[in-house]
């Protein structure tokens, strides 16, 4: 960018009103990536305005307290300030503003760990997100997610931290809370390949994958109502978070934790996605698991609250058979999912798994609500309210 006019760049990007004129006689940052994608404009942007904001003879063409309209920010940032312990010997470390467009639905979180007060890390699981550990802070046992880098897919790696904090500014018993997470680290050997952290409550270590499927006991342990009241936990959450907006996009039991007194607490929001981002129609990068994927998402459609529905009721399935969905490679299940109606049996099938959703009305039993949540077709498939009622309805028959 060198002698280039640095307001009509940003005027190309529909901000110059945000912007105070000035000319650029030596290079500054890098803007070799491509402007096609505004999450990824917009990081490259506010890391240079804190790198601009550090050299005196060069100061910020944004003024930190004015603000970038809020279709420019990462959908899942949130309030408060980045504090990074590296820019500082103190515990500020500098500041940037961020919006106040999550300032709802629930208490604060920060978007500033004080690392001098986090300690006794034990590991906790890990995987291609990254790891999670148990720890300690400001004396309360919490659990730190640190989500690292994919070298082949910088990209993903940064979309699945940002949708890290989708669900950040909500509050219920049934969704995981987040209580600080920054891209700031500091810089040892433990963070070098980590592209982000996150606080959360600690719920504990066993999941309802655990409960289903590595239980001494998994009959005795979802024998009775108690397969309907992890069914009804998780369908609570959902109903809260589709209230707010929020798509989980990778609901299964490896994401649900059991806590201590048997409530079941959705976690992992690294697929999920917003409705407010979804108006262009589909995202470009849809994850989540292959055995709980909807079909209109294999088929590259749009994204509704309805995709976890489908999932739910493969979730469901597990609750209820205590067996894995399918078997098979995975490119032969995806094909048979959408091309062939396929789905995991229930005992009144014939065999094979294909399946068709029950007409609504008459005495349904636990088998009419998971074909009319997985079934193919979103608009066939109850919302998280309809589900609640039709688990209310299950449970007052069982007892």
């Amino acid at each position: 960018m060198e002698r280039s006019d640095l307001t009509a760049y940003f005027e190309k990007q529909r901000i110059s009103r945000h912007v105070t004129r000035r000319k650029v006689k030596k290079p500054v940052i890098s803007l070799d990536i491509s402007i096609t994608c505004k999450r990824r404009c917009v990081c490259v942007f506010v890391r240079a305005t804190v790198r601009i904001a550090h050299k005196p003879t060069m100061p910020s063409p944004i003024p930190v307290s004015r603000l970038l309209p809020r279709d420019f920010y990462p959908p899942s940032l949130g309030v408060g300030v980045c504090s990074s312990p590296l820019a500082r010997p103190a515990h500020g470390g500098s500041t940037l503003k961020v919006p106040a467009a999550r300032r709802t639905h629930g208490g604060p979180w920060s978007s500033a760990i004080h690392w001098q007060e986090l300690s006794a890390m034990q590991p906790v699981g890990s995987g291609g997100f990254g790891s999670v550990y148990k720890a300690r802070y400001f004396g309360h046992i919490v659990a730190v997610k640190k989500v690292k880098k994919r070298c082949k897919n910088k990209l993903a790696s940064r979309q699945s931290f940002w949708a890290e904090l989708n669900a950040a500014h909500l509050r219920h018993d049934n969704v995981v809370r987040v209580i600080a997470a920054t891209t700031c680290v500091p810089a040892d050997a433990d963070n070098e390949d980590n592209i982000g952290t996150v606080l959360m409550e600690y719920v504990g270590s066993r999941n309802l994958h655990h409960v289903i499927y590595g239980c001494a006991d998994a009959a005795a342990a979802l024998g009775g109502d108690a397969w309907l009241r992890y069914a009804a936990d998780i369908a609570r959450g959902l109903r809260f978070l589709h209230a707010h907006g929020v798509v989980h996009l990778d609901i299964k039991p490896a994401n649900v934790l059991v806590s201590a007194g048997d409530v079941c607490k959705i976690v992992d929001f690294g697929s999920s996605v917003r409705v407010e981002d979804l108006r262009g129609g589909c995202v470009s990068h849809v994850g989540g698991t292959y055995t709980h994927r909807a079909p209109e998402l294999l088929r590259g459609q749009r994204v509704t609250p309805k995709a976890d529905i489908f999932s739910f009721g493969i979730t469901l399935w597990q609750l209820i058979t205590r067996e894995q969905p399918y078997t098979g490679d995975r490119e032969h299940v995806l094909y048979a999912v959408v091309a062939y109606d396929l789905r995991p049996p229930l005992e009144e099938d014939e065999p094979g798994g294909r399946t068709t959703a029950t007409p609504l009305g008459g005495r349904r039993t636990r088998g009419d609500l998971v074909r009319r949540c997985w079934s193919g077709e979103a608009a066939v498939r109850p919302d998280a309210e309809e589900v609640l009622v039709a688990l209310g309805e299950l449970r007052s028959r069982t007892t």
